[in-house]
């Protein structure tokens, strides 16, 4: 009986996702809201749209699916323990997961409890209490929205105490609670893609080197640069993170490696993951169909390399206007270089519309070939 999965938001990871699962024979139903910019609402097999806190709606996507699965953590766990609670339909990840790690303190306070190394870290309610907390972290100090941040929106970084009630005001705008953490000076930013399905099977990805620009992933070497030790480091802390959160599904899991080569886990994403777009060409099994496998609990596909080396670039919009890409024939001359474009309507200064892969055996060489694709596209 063919499989019908119904994915949470319409962007470009559900896009990517919808396309692994048609390759293993499913159909796919895109829940979006009404107004939302939403690309991959274009390959659906059905269409949700409307108020995702409607019973009505809810109601029709668990008749509809036999898994939900997540394009964002965004979702309130009512809405995931709603489907659960029907009976009708799996949901992965689950609520109690997305309630542990959608808060960022919740999500901090879980890993910490489990002995998994994080930056020093509080809740703070006031000014004072992030002055208090400079007191005790030092400065610099990153001030930073509990919920709803992404792509650096959602952080300040507290430079001296007079940066505290101008930042406060700003991200308390934002409607979230607000916690602090330590400033970590890292070395390198790393990231890693770990995936679980029911029948507890564990396929952890290579670890990758993300270099951001404002705030935002712009490349993604893979595998990184670190030494031996350090990769199997990474890779052990992302099976205890997914003990830790009860995790089922795909996680993006996000580091800093220090000059000590001390690891310390930045934040968890329980959904494919920017850092993770490089394994469509360069993987066995690329993060959206392990995504797609672990929702149904098949097993799971290898994450193993096919090339030596992998760099992937995102092509972010510099300007608001229609979506209306240039320069895509430039780009496909570029051998070894694959381009998505994700279709979406409307460019805004910073957003993600598309990326590149470039395959190769030499890093620098291949990091050059990504950056000639990617600088000749503009959208």
């Amino acid at each position: 009986m063919t499989q019908r999965i119904a994915i949470l938001g319409g962007g470009q990871l559900a896009r990517m996702s919808a396309v692994a699962a048609y390759r293993l024979g499913c159909e796919v139903g895109i829940v979006a809201r009404p107004g939302d910019d939403s690309p991959a609402l274009r390959l659906a097999t059905e269409r949700f749209v409307g108020d995702w806190s409607s019973p009505a709606l809810l109601d029709a996507v668990a008749a509809y699916a036999d898994v939900v699965l997540l394009e964002n953590e965004f979702i309130a766990p009512d809405i995931l323990r709603y489907l659960e609670a029907t009976g009708k339909c799996q949901v992965v990840p689950s609520s109690q997961t997305i309630a542990l790690v959608q808060d960022k303190f919740f999500q901090k306070t879980a890993l910490a409890q489990a002995g998994l190394p994080v930056p020093r870290f509080t809740a703070v309610d006031t000014p004072d209490d992030v002055l208090a907390a400079s007191h005790r972290f030092g400065l610099p100090l990153v001030l930073k929205c509990r919920t709803n941040g992404y792509d650096g929106y959602g952080n300040e970084l507290i430079r001296g105490t007079t940066d505290i009630a101008p930042a406060f005001e700003k991200l308390l705008r934002r409607g979230s609670p607000l916690m602090v953490e330590e400033f970590i000076p890292f070395t390198k930013e790393l990231a890693v893609m770990a995936v679980r399905n029911q029948r507890g099977e564990e396929v952890i990805y290579p670890v990758v080197e993300t270099i951001q620009h404002a705030h935002v992933c712009h490349t993604v070497l893979a595998p990184a640069a670190v030494s031996e030790t350090t990769a199997a480091n990474v890779t052990a802390l992302a099976r205890q993170v997914l003990e830790a959160i009860h995790g089922t599904g795909i996680f993006g899991i996000e580091l800093f490696l220090l000059n000590d080569g001390e690891v310390l886990i930045n934040e968890i994403a329980p959904r494919p993951h920017n850092s993770g777009h490089y394994t469509i060409e360069a993987c066995e099994t690329s993060q959206f169909e392990n995504h797609i496998r672990s929702g149904l609990n098949l097993p799971l596909g290898s994450p193993r390399m096919r090339t030596p080396v992998a760099v992937m670039v995102n092509l972010l919009s510099g300007f608001e206007a229609p979506a209306q890409p240039t320069g895509l024939e430039t780009a496909l001359q570029v051998p070894g270089v694959t381009v998505h474009l994700y279709g979406k309507k409307a460019s805004r200064p910073g957003r993600k519309m598309g990326h590149v892969t470039a395959l190769g055996a030499d890093l620098v060489e291949t990091r050059e070939r990504a950056l000639r694709a990617a600088r000749a596209i503009a959208i």
